[in-house]
C-alpha cells in the first residue's frame, strides 16, 4: 500500500469512527445503558482518537523529518497514537468512577512511558529491516 493510499484509507476510517462515535453519543443514554453501551462509547472514541492522532502524528513527522522513511514515521505515529488514546480512555474511565487523581495519573503516565521506552528499544533491532524495505 502506498503512502497516498494509506492516508486515504486512514482518513476515511477515522471519519467513519467519528461518525459512529457521534451516533453513539446521541443515541445512548448513559443513565440507563448497560455495559455494552459504555463499551461501544469507549471503543468508538478510542478508535477515533487513534486514527486522528496517527494521521496528525505522521503528517508532523513527515514534514519535520523529510529525510526519514515514511514507513518508520507511520509506525511511530501509529504506536504513539495507541498509547495516547489508551491514556485518554483510561483517564475518562477513572473520571467516570470518581477514581481520578494526580497519583493515578502519574502512575499511568510513568507506566506508559516505560512501555514506550520498551517498545522503542525492542524495535531498534527491526530498524535495519525498515531501512532495507525502504531501499527496495
Amino acid at each position: 500500500m502506498g503512502l497516498k493510499s494509506y492516508l486515504f484509507v486512514m482518513t476515511l476510517a477515522t471519519a467513519v469512527c467519528w461518525a459512529v462515535f457521534s451516533y453513539i453519543t446521541w443515541t445512548v443514554n448513559p443513565e440507563v445503558t448497560n455495559g455494552v453501551g459504555f463499551f461501544l462509547f469507549y471503543l468508538s472514541l478510542f478508535l477515533s482518537i487513534v486514527g486522528t492522532t496517527a494521521i496528525f502524528g505522521f503528517v508532523i513527522r513527515f514534514i519535520a523529518f523529510r529525510r526519514d522513511f515514511a514507513l518508520r514515521a507511520v509506525i511511530e505515529a501509529f504506536r504513539q497514537s495507541f498509547l495516547f488514546a489508551g491514556l485518554a480512555i483510561v483517564v475518562l474511565i477513572l473520571l467516570s468512577k470518581d477514581m481520578f487523581n494526580w497519583v493515578n495519573l502519574a502512575f499511568l503516565v510513568i507506566g506508559l512511558s516505560v512501555l514506550e521506552f520498551f517498545l522503542v528499544s525492542y524495535n531498534k533491532h527491526d530498524i535495519s529491516a525498515v531501512k532495507e524495505y525502504g531501499e527496495q
